[in-house]
């Protein structure tokens, strides 16, 4: 019999030493794992075991996984508006280069309607950009960019896609100064398309507007016709279009008839123009410079 307070040697209070506890429970896992592969008894409780855990694992994990979406979400957030500034940056790039397409085609579109014209004048021809609109009230005046190195010179042509603009008033080294057909100082010889009827057309101020005014009342004219210059003087070359007529007005108490026309040429809308020469203006004759000019504007 023991002694009292102490306990047999290599026993714990539960009657088993640690080792013999360990060797226990290391056979019982042996044989359940055995179990376990032969005859898959633990399964079941494998799930079950799983249902119970998995709360823990999400609230384990939920802070983790909230921050994750919150950085992705503003990641994704701060890239969508990027790229919302990069497409609306290269919408107004692609729009601003639309628009100068737009431009360019017009453009284009007017070129190509003046070398139209100057195959059918059949004469040299040269283009020339509209610099400025002169603004008193009553002239029709024009700034363009050729001049004397271009061998622009007095008295020469101005014609557009439709018709006959102008001539050459002033002439310098880079530019020049050009009178419209419009213009109260300036006259062109023209002919009725239809007859034939030989007449000039005057300007009035109005870039709208020509007057006819040495007509008389029995002279063949009517609303509608087409006035094309007549080559005479040797400025403008024969056949093309100047106006067409709107009005006509016989007075018998008038010796001669009120006729009314609008030129054919855009006057105020042109940006380019052709300057020609006729077969016999390849070297300007001074008789010329004058033409179709009041003798008091050429000398200004």
């Amino acid at each position: 019999m023991s002694a009292t307070g102490r306990t047999t040697p290599g026993f714990g209070r539960s009657g088993f030493s640690m080792g013999a506890r360990f060797l226990l429970l290391a056979v019982v896992c042996i044989a359940l794992m055995l179990l376990d592969r032969r005859d898959q008894h633990l399964v079941r409780v494998r799930q079950a075991l799983s249902v119970v855990v998995y709360p823990v694992r999400v609230l384990v994990d939920l802070p983790f996984s909230t921050w994750g979406k919150a950085r992705d979400t503003f990641a994704t957030r701060d890239k969508l508006i990027a790229e919302n500034q990069q497409y609306r940056r290269e919408r107004l790039e692609t729009e601003g280069r639309l628009q100068r397409l737009d431009s360019l085609e017009a453009e284009n579109a007017r070129l190509r309607e003046l070398l139209d014209s100057t195959a059918r004048i059949g004469s040299r021809a040269l283009v020339a950009e509209i610099l400025a609109v002169r603004p008193p009230p009553y002239r029709q005046r024009l700034d363009l960019n050729r001049g004397l190195v271009d061998g622009v010179y007095v008295g020469q042509a101005l014609i557009d896609a439709q018709g006959v603009v102008g001539q050459v008033v002033r002439v310098g080294p880079l530019t020049s100064e050009a009178v419209l057909i419009t213009d109260p100082d300036h006259a062109v010889p023209v002919t009725v398309n239809r007859n034939s009827v030989r007449t000039i057309a005057y300007g009035t101020g109005d870039s709208g507007r020509l007057r006819l005014r040495d007509l008389t009342n029995n002279a063949d004219v009517v609303e509608g016709d087409l006035l094309i210059s007549s080559g005479l003087g040797g400025v403008f070359p024969a056949g093309y279009p100047v106006g067409r007529v709107l009005s006509v007005q016989r007075r018998p108490d008038q010796a001669f008839a009120e006729i009314i026309a609008e030129p054919v040429a855009s006057l105020d809308r042109d940006r380019e123009v052709l300057l020609v020469w006729n077969a016999a203006d390849e070297v300007p004759r001074a008789s010329e410079a004058a033409a179709g000019v009041s003798v008091a504007e050429a000398q200004q």
